[in-house]
């Protein structure tokens, strides 16, 4: 036989449920918009039956139920899906960091333009058109200086934004190795929250929703595998374990400066760029910075380099004409009859004067304008066209400049090929030795002009790293800006794509784990009408025991 007030205890469980469940559906429509917060619900099962003690059954027919009860509050989540995302958002991050340093890459380049560097060099070559027209004119010799000022300038600009740009990318790869740790940490303090939780038999549902954003923001940073385990998430990169339980097992540390060796001090610190040599960085917001900055940023610096060493001393073939006179010295690196010449060797006057027409190879523009005489009285040998800055070794993007003599006296510059000679070929000299300069000759500056059409070496150590080894300097900035642009259309292309692919991937979790106001609403109608009803029940055996308690044994009184 059941209690007496066994149907009161009946109403009162379902109260407590259909409250419970009430109140859940509250939390659920608060976090309608939190991002990362998995909807929950509440497991009803029906309370153990009522079965009176008997030796063989029941004294009374059947089992008397006992109403309803709630196990657990449980958040919907498919860890697959969450898999998913991750290897979808490592990549949205990849390629959305490559994507960003290509465009302000394409900004710092700006071609095609009336602006740009291409303009610039266009702008000098048709300087020494010029200049070869009229080279005795001051005012040509000064454009020529300007024009060459002007595109020295625009390399040495160029190379102060690529070099910004790699500071920025390398201060960006800093910010992230805090941000990292400081997830790590996080991450690992939930585990230990979650852990405790869970030790008491409840469900850490906001706390491990908590726990699977910060996993989601560290797939954007890193390439990350999670795995469950007891004491929470196993979170690697790669082979490397960052998180364990309740412990960080592996920090990140920023890399060290070029002068330094080895990683930054500590015992558990990693460096991102040591993960990317041995391959455990295979994705991610940094591994798309390393990779612009060593690959896109690296070979840009290279090929405008490249570039500027072929311009001031890449090996070109020439022709001098019959009747130039060589200067007594030839620039290093000139090869005359194939004899190679160090800048030291000294040629006798039949050496000088040229019979026919005579090939030669030279180096670069600097090579040119040192085969020819300035206009000082008397004239002296070209000097190099272009210098470096004070404490560079090599010619790059950077370092090039005019020549300071040239810039503060234009006389230096070099068109002449001739000085006077008689009517059989031997050099004039006046009683002091010195030799008058034939000043209406043209021969080095149409030589400096024509540069812009020869083939030159661009790869004179045979690497095969410039973009193109041999060709004009034209077709050699196009190639480096057609290759901009096409791995800059693909950096969008793979952008967009995964995109759409980690958007649709959020789009499946979110149908599943994500909160429906609408839903919620039917549900909240559900329960309210559930504990109304549980109400009401609970009023009728208040009426019923009301009767048996008040009004039974009351007659004849």
């Amino acid at each position: 036989m059941g209690s007496t007030f066994g149907g009161i205890e009946i109403a009162k469980r379902a109260l407590f449920s259909q409250q419970t469940a009430l109140s859940t559906t509250g939390h659920n429509i608060a976090n309608a918009n939190t991002k990362g917060y998995s909807r929950q619900v509440v497991n009803f099962t029906a309370a153990a039956p009522l079965e009176a003690p008997s030796f063989t059954r029941s004294t009374t027919p059947g089992q008397l139920g006992q109403g309803v009860e709630f196990d657990s509050i449980k958040r919907v989540r498919e860890a697959f899906l969450d898999h998913q995302f991750y290897n979808e958002n490592k990549e949205l991050g990849n390629w959305s960091v490559r994507k960003d340093a290509l465009e302000k890459l394409e900004a710092i380049t700006n071609e095609p333009s009336d602006t740009g560097i291409r303009q610039v060099i266009e702008n000098f070559w048709n300087s020494w058109q010029v200049f070869s027209k009229e080279p005795e004119n001051t005012t040509a010799r000064a454009a020529l200086k300007e024009s060459a000022l002007a595109m020295t300038d625009s390399f040495n600009h160029t190379a102060t934004q690529l070099n910004e740009l790699r500071n920025d990318i390398t201060e960006n790869i800093r910010v992230k190795v805090k941000e990292s740790n400081t997830i790590l940490t996080q991450i690992a303090r939930l585990n230990g929250e979650i852990f405790r939780v869970e030790g008491l038999g409840n469900d850490a549902n906001d706390l491990s929703d908590q726990r699977d954003l910060l996993v989601d923001q560290l797939s954007s940073i890193v390439n990350v595998t999670v795995e469950k385990s007891a004491g929470g998430y196993n979170v690697k990169m790669g082979s490397v374990m960052l998180v364990e339980g309740n412990e960080v097992a592996t920090n990140f540390a920023e890399t060290p400066p070029a002068s330094g060796s080895g990683s930054s001090t500590g015992t558990t610190g990693l460096t991102f760029d040591d993960a990317y040599k041995n391959g455990d960085l295979k994705s991610g917001e940094v591994f798309g910075m390393i990779e612009s900055r060593e690959t896109y940023l690296a070979s840009y610096q290279f090929q405008m380099d490249s570039m500027v060493k072929a311009l001031a001393e890449g090996t070109v073939k020439i022709t001098m004409p019959a009747g130039s006179v060589l200067p007594s010295k030839l620039p290093a690196g000139t090869v005359l009859n194939g004899v190679t010449y160090t800048g030291t060797e000294v040629l006798t006057d039949s050496q000088r004067v040229l019979k026919a027409d005579t090939e030669l190879s030279v180096k670069g523009l600097n090579g040119i304008h040192g085969l020819g005489y300035s206009m000082e009285n008397p004239p002296t040998a070209g000097i190099p066209f272009f210098t470096m800055k004070a404490g560079a070794t090599e010619f790059t993007a950077a370092s090039l400049t005019l020549n300071p003599d040239i810039i503060s006296n234009v006389s230096k510059l070099v068109a002449s090929s001739r000085v006077m000679t008689d009517s059989a070929g031997n050099i004039v000299k006046d009683s002091d030795g010195k030799e008058t300069l034939v000043k209406g000759n043209n021969t080095i500056a149409l030589l400096a002009s024509d540069l812009r059409n020869m083939k030159v070496d661009f790869d004179p150590l045979s690497t095969g790293i410039p973009i193109l080894t041999n060709g004009t300097f034209d077709e050699f900035f196009r190639a480096i800006v057609g290759q901009l642009g096409v791995q800059s259309q693909e950096a969008d292309r793979q952008a967009t794509n995964q995109k759409i692919l980690a958007e649709q991937v959020d789009s499946r979790r979110q149908s599943v784990s994500g909160v429906s106001t609408d839903e919620e609403m039917a549900n909240m109608i559900k329960f309210q009408h559930a504990y109304n009803a549980a109400a009401r029940a609970m009023t009728t055996y208040d009426e019923m025991l009301d009767k048996i308690i008040n009004s039974m044994g009351v007659v004849g009184r």
